[in-house]
C-alpha cells in the first residue's frame, strides 16, 4: 500500500510558475512508476507527466513538453512537478498515482494508488 498526498497547488496568473509536490508514505515507494494526471472540469484525467522508478524515463503530454518537470527524490520518497509558463488551459485538478509495474503508463487504469489532488487554477 501507498498513500500519496498533493501540495503546492493554488491560483498563479498566466504566465507563472507552481510547483506540486506529492509525499508517499508506504512500502517501496522507489520501485513504483510515478505520474502526475490533471481533470478539468468536463474532462477526461490525462497524464501530464509520468517518471520511472529510477527516475531515468520521464514521459510528457504534448501540451506540457518544454513547460513541465517531473523530477522525484526516492530518499525523501517525494514526487514532484515543475510547471512553468502555466497557461489558462492548465486549469484542473492535478493527482499524483504510484503504479507497480515499469511502464510509463499514460491511462489512469495503469495506475495502482492515487493521491487526493490539488487544484491549480491560471486566470488569463
Amino acid at each position: 500500500q501507498v498513500q500519496l498526498v498533493e501540495s503546492g497547488g493554488g491560483l498563479v496568473q498566466a504566465g507563472g510558475s507552481l510547483r506540486l509536490s506529492c509525499a508517499a508514505s508506504g512500502r517501496a515507494f522507489s520501485s513504483y512508476t510515478m505520474g502526475w494526471f490533471r481533470q478539468a472540469p468536463g474532462k477526461e484525467r490525462e497524464l501530464a507527466a509520468a517518471i520511472s522508478w529510477s527516475g531515468g524515463d520521464t514521459a510528457y503530454a504534448d501540451s506540457v513538453k518544454g513547460r513541465f518537470t517531473i523530477s522525484r527524490v526516492n530518499a525523501k520518497n517525494t514526487v514532484y512537478l515543475q510547471m512553468n509558463s502555466l497557461k489558462p488551459e492548465d486549469t484542473a485538478v492535478y493527482y499524483c498515482a504510484a503504479s507497480r509495474t515499469y511502464d510509463l503508463g499514460h491511462r489512469p487504469n495503469e495506475y495502482d494508488y492515487w493521491g487526493q489532488g490539488t487544484q491549480v487554477t491560471v486566470s488569463a
